[in-house]
């Protein structure tokens, strides 16, 4: 087993593990790693992914961070909600919740999400609890709206029939089948670069393989009609974006976009060579970025503004950590 596999197949341990009940009840699984007083991380992850797509990040900034990742509703420990629980309003609710739970009044964190995570950070853009609590975000792999418009996973000529295609894509209802050589390879095509090395292929293939099948229909549905463009102007806060040039799911034309549109852009990093899954392809860069923000816009008086996840048992319940 090579050095890299073992990072990507022993999970971190996280020192809490959380229950936080979002606005229409459901229940959102969080986790907290790092010391409590350190400069606060939030991570959210994206479609068919859970909190273990943050492995790299979790280890290397737990150290002197106090990392908070949790699964997308269901995504991981976060179950399916009922009807009508899937719109990016529910994926802003969940985030709210979390930051509320988390983060004591007045506590500042980078918000990191990628793909659908940087959606949720997008569609939470206008909500009390973000404007309170995000210092900086970083928009990791994203879009804000035109996804199958501009997805190039269906190898054709861009227009009507290359959409259609790619909206039934997403939302196909066919099992993803098992985790095996002829699997990987059509992920590895869909979602990272060419250069990904088979380590990092395996880890992606695993996490979402793993997703319900149910939920990824189902938010495959919400991001085929996804519309974030009025969430980009109103994230106020410093917020830097990056994205890999051979991104086939949200080519760079999304980032540009997105950086162009911020009302406080601090720029877009593109990874050469890098597919989708940035933060598993290109760990060390994400991680730098998170590190750069927490710096620059956290990480000065962070241990005066309070600890994080103290004071919030009214809307969080604590889990046992296995």
């Amino acid at each position: 087993m090579s050095r890299l596999l073992h990072r990507y197949s022993v999970p971190p341990v996280p020192d809490a593990e959380l229950a936080v009940r979002s606005a229409d009840g459901e229940r959102v699984h969080v986790e907290l790693h790092g010391p409590e007083g350190a400069p606060a991380v939030v991570l959210a992850h994206g479609w068919t992914c859970n909190t273990r797509f943050w492995d790299a990040q979790i280890r290397d900034l737990a150290v002197d961070h106090r990392v908070i990742a949790y699964d997308q509703r269901g995504h991981g420990l976060s179950p399916e909600p009922g009807p009508g629980g899937y719109s990016t309003n529910a994926l802003a609710d969940d985030l709210e919740a979390v930051l509320t739970a988390t983060l004591d009044p007045g506590r500042k964190a980078v918000i990191a999400g990628h793909s659908m995570g940087g959606m949720t950070v997008m569609a939470a853009a206008a909500r009390p609890a973000l404007r309170e609590h995000a210092a900086a975000v970083l928009l990791c792999s994203t879009g804000s709206t035109r996804l199958t418009a501009e997805a190039l996973v269906v190898p054709i000529r861009a227009g009507a029939l290359r959409t259609r295609i790619t909206t039934a894509v997403l939302g196909a209802k066919a099992p993803l089948g098992p985790v095996n050589p002829v699997t990987k390879k059509v992920l590895k095509y869909a979602t990272m670069g060419a250069g990904s090395a088979p380590d990092r292929v395996d880890a992606c293939a695993r996490i979402v393989h793993a997703c319900p099948r149910r939920a990824r229909v189902a938010w495959g549905h919400v991001l085929a009609e996804l519309d974030l463009a009025a969430g980009v102007r109103e994230l106020r806060v410093p917020t830097a974006v990056i994205a890999g040039t051979d991104d086939r799911l949200t080519p760079p034309v999304h980032a540009r976009a997105i950086a162009d549109a911020l009302p406080v852009g601090l720029g877009l990093t593109e990874l050469a060579g890098m597919g989708h899954m940035t933060p598993v392809e290109a760990p060390e860069a994400v991680t730098a970025k998170i590190r750069e923000l927490v710096t620059r816009y956290v990480a000065e008086g962070a241990g005066a503004r309070g600890t994080a996840g103290q004071g919030k048992a009214a809307t969080a319940e604590k889990e046992d950590v296995a």
